[in-house]
């Protein structure tokens, strides 16, 4: 599925991947594909979670359009950081833009929403020289 993506849409998406990272200091990843029927989808995101290089420091997005799946993973650092909440608005953005069939508006968007909601809070240090 992910090989139908024209270059100029793979680099839409990989501009978010990049953005999102810069902001939140995680990796994202996005999984565009066929969940094999009657495979637990939650089951195959989290495997493919565990397959990347920092699994704790990451971030997964699933979507199979064909079954209308989405899967949304989260590593324990990002865990720390993003709220349940933010995490279910940014999926309901993404189902929003999958039923409208706009798939890589929607991945660029969800990725970098989430990237905001992963930012992590600027410190304060009260121990800062004073002038």
């Amino acid at each position: 599925m992910a090989d139908s993506f024209t270059a100029s849409q793979r680099a839409t998406i990989d501009a978010a991947i990049r953005d999102a990272e810069t902001t939140s200091r995680l990796e994202f990843s996005v999984f565009v594909g066929p969940v094999a029927q009657g495979e637990d989808a939650t089951g195959f995101a989290r495997r493919l979670h565990a397959g990347m290089s920092s699994p704790a420091r990451s971030v997964l997005l699933l979507v199979d359009p064909n079954q209308r799946l989405l899967e949304i993973v989260t590593g324990s650092d990002a865990d720390r950081v993003l709220d349940p909440h933010g995490l279910s608005l940014v999926a309901a953005g993404l189902q929003s833009d999958l039923a409208t069939g706009d798939l890589v508006g929607g991945l660029a968007r969800a990725v970098r929403g989430l990237g905001e909601r992963c930012r992590r809070p600027r410190v304060l240090h009260a121990d800062t020289p004073e002038e």
